[in-house]
């Protein structure tokens, strides 16, 4: 490879790069007198990188440079437009998180390693996304879940966020053996870790060792199902989020759902073609069961909550389900044309879910400031006081209802119509119906900020004006992204194809 074909193909890195020199950079701060340090400081260098990597990612995308794929250190990495799109998604939930930390960390100790641990943790998501081997999965995502243990336990005085942490490590650390076992039979049959490999050889395997190959598919599908908290593998989600700091759960329910949803996206499309081991493990079936069984357990778990902030635990849990339609639609019923459109329905939810789940916990984050309390009761007469921001939330609810306020309506259209167009207008039909089912907690929120009157009265006299940014500006993309995502929807579409 000549040195100009080694300098175009790291440049493709420099989105992950910019994660790691951020982090870098929180090394020397913290090395050379962190608690010196302004939080301003600390916010200014994360969000300079998080803005770095979703504006690289972008221009790569816009440039086509990783157009069909580029493989890196021997295939281990993949950079294509799959990876990059969803590094952006990252980037962009990370630079939100960053500038609303300022304004939640005032006061409190161990600011730098909170930012370095969100921006090593993006670090391992964004390498998630373009891992091409089962090796280079697992330690990207130990790199992710590791520092976000010890982000739900940063309130250490905290009872929930310690509790909550704790659950996160047991169950993280159990779906992570349960993974590792699963790839090592994989390795065991097919005799390789790359992906394209595994999926040349699964045909063989699926006949020699069909029970060692089919449990080894069976035990990646239970990690990543963990990673994207889908039901039954969903029940340490409600405790982190609620326990963990706002900010912190905007991250985790996005940015690091979204991870787990790519690395499932490209491990089974690339490496378990449905239709090498259908006889063996039928991949679409596990989740078919799965988009259902999620998306119904969410919304009626959440339909049952008076914590706001457990609420939208639930509800994204139920938006898992509805993501997971880009799997469980993989049919071949309409051809590679309609799984493309599918799945990249699925890309285009997460991409605008990114911004209306993390405007939502940002708000959560603001009451918390405000101390008003999490319940739906104590949201009341909120909108009279901060009127900007509840309409903000109020735009966040409704888009993630699926109404044609934000984004959200438009990738669930997409995605319900991908669905039948796969020939699976049922599961169609039933997210529609759950999609109801949300809007009715979801209007709760609406209702006690606009309508209800306070039990008592009470002033607001604090704006943290980093929070209201951070906020605001995810409203904003919200709503753009409503007439915004056809102009991306072509890239996403483009970047399910190129798996197949």
């Amino acid at each position: 490879m000549s040195a100009s074909s080694v300098t175009a193909a790291t440049a493709l890195l420099a989105p992950a790069a910019a994660f790691v020199l951020a982090a870098l950079a929180m090394f020397v701060i913290d090395a050379f007198g962190a608690e010196e340090t302004s939080g301003l400081v600390l916010a200014v260098v994360s969000t300079a990188g998080s803005i770095a990597a979703l504006s690289i990612s972008g221009l790569l995308l816009a440039s086509g440079a990783a157009a069909g794929g580029v493989a890196l250190f021997g295939g281990q990495l993949v950079v294509d437009g799959m990876s990059l799109l969803f590094t952006f998604v990252f980037g962009s939930v990370t630079a939100l998180v960053s500038v609303a930390s300022l304004d939640y960390t005032r006061g409190r100790p161990y600011k730098t390693e909170y930012y370095l641990l969100i921006l090593l943790a993006a670090t391992g998501m964004s390498l998630l996304a373009s891992a091409n081997s089962l090796a280079v999965v697992f330690v990207a995502l130990e790199l992710t879940s590791l520092p976000s243990y010890a982000l739900v336990a940063y309130l250490k005085n905290n009872r929930g966020s310690v509790e909550g942490a704790l659950k996160y490590f047991f169950v993280g650390a159990l779906s992570s053996g349960i993974m590792l076992y699963g790839i090592s039979l994989v390795y065991a049959s097919t005799g390789s870790l790359l992906l394209a490999d595994v999926a040349a050889a699964s045909g063989e395997a699926s006949a020699t060792y069909p029970g060692v190959f089919g449990v080894g598919i069976l035990l990646i599908i239970g990690g990543l199902a963990f990673k994207t908290a889908s039901v039954p593998f969903h029940f340490w989600a409600p405790d982190v989020y609620e326990g963990a700091p706002a900010p912190v759960a905007a991250f985790l329910s996005s940015a690091s759902k979204a991870a787990g949803f790519v690395v499932a996206f490209r491990v089974l499309v690339v490496g378990f073609p449905i239709e090498t081991i259908a006889g063996t493990l039928d991949w679409v079936l596990v989740f078919q069961i799965l988009a259902v069984v999620t998306m119904t357990v969410g919304n009626f778990a959440a339909a049952t909550q008076e914590n706001v902030k457990r609420m939208l635990a639930y509800s994204s849990i139920g938006h898992a389900g509805y993501a997971l339609i880009g799997l469980a639609a993989l049919t071949n019923v309409g051809g590679v044309g309609a799984e493309s459109t599918v799945l990249g329905a699925s890309v285009l939810h997460l991409l605008v879910y990114g911004f209306m789940n993390t405007g939502a916990f940002l708000f959560v984050a603001l009451a918390e400031h405000w101390e008003i309390g999490r319940t739906f009761e104590d949201y009341n007469g909120l909108g009279a006081e901060a009127p900007i921001a509840c309409v903000a939330m109020t735009v966040f609810l409704f888009s993630l209802a699926g109404l044609p306020v934000g984004g959200g309506f438009v990738s669930k259209y997409y995605l319900f119509a991908g669905a039948v167009g796969a020939g699976v207008w049922w599961l169609a039909l039933i997210g529609a119906i759950n999609s109801a089912l949300s809007l009715f907690y979801y209007s709760r929120v609406v209702k006690a900020m606009w309508i209800e009157s306070p039990a008592e009265p009470f002033a607001i006299e604090r704006y943290p004006t980093a929070l209201y940014a951070a906020l605001l500006t995810a409203a904003v993309v919200t709503v753009v992204l409503l007439p915004g995502i056809l102009v991306v929807d072509g890239t996403a579409f483009d970047a399910a194809a190129a798996l197949f």
